[in-house]
């Protein structure tokens, strides 16, 4: 695949029964899964509720995340993409122990909390700001960006749903970066491809993209709550 691909992943589940999902599921089983979870009928209220109960302790009461703890910023982020990472969690396909023990709990471990939450989550205000880097190699990695990344996540960052593609504004500089590093050396599960490139990629550029990144602002619109006038339903 091109390497813009790569870089946007990076950038980057069974069908829906009320038990957890089984361990260790083939990528087409988690991607339907997840593609069944968006057609349930979510329910905002619920959402709200098993955020404060299960995740605000850690992301903070308005799903801000915490910069100087790694935590990333969850407020505004794209139904589709908040889904595929509970999935990838309770899967077993992206490694975090933390959250490997959240998405065992009996309120979050079944496909509705996660469609819940992910309604939650997407419909709270976006962050007035988020941490970003020095700006030492910002142009470094504004022209990065644009070249490998934007195709997939859009030259502003607002992402899309096809494909899970998270937006990537308004958040923390140093989770970025932290994340990119971990792809590149397997500590977070990625395609071979995708670890190869990232290798590839310079310090430097690294850094610029993190720092350029966490500078893109406003508001992720999510095509599934738009109307055909372009308003958003509720």
């Amino acid at each position: 695949m091109k390497n813009k691909y790569w870089v946007a992943m990076l950038l980057a589940s069974l069908w829906y029964t009320s038990a957890p999902p089984r361990a260790h599921a083939s990528a087409e089983e988690t991607e339907q899964l997840v593609r069944n979870t968006l057609s349930l009928d979510a329910k905002r209220g619920r959402g709200e509720s098993l955020f404060r109960s299960e995740c605000s302790d850690c992301h903070g009461r308005k799903a801000l995340g915490d910069a100087e703890r790694l935590i990333p910023a969850l407020a505004g982020q794209r139904r589709a993409y908040l889904i595929k990472q509970l999935a990838d969690f309770a899967e077993m396909e992206r490694n975090a122990g933390q959250m490997h023990g959240v998405v065992r709990r009996a309120q979050v471990a079944n496909p509705q909390a996660w469609a819940d939450l992910a309604l939650y989550l997407n419909s709270l205000p976006i962050p007035a700001k988020s941490q970003t880097g020095n700006g030492a190699f910002l142009d470094l990695g504004a022209g990065s960006y644009q070249r490998w990344c934007a195709g997939c996540h859009a030259p502003d960052g607002r992402g899309d749903d096809d494909g899970f593609v998270p937006s990537l504004r308004n958040q923390h500089y140093r989770y970025l970066l932290r994340e990119m590093e971990a792809m590149a050396v397997g500590h977070r599960a990625v395609e071979p491809e995708l670890m190869r490139f990232l290798r590839g990629l310079s310090g430097d550029e690294l850094v610029g993209i993190a720092d350029y990144v966490s500078r893109l602002r406003g508001p992720i619109v999510d095509r599934a709550r738009l109307r055909d006038d372009g308003s958003l339903s509720d």
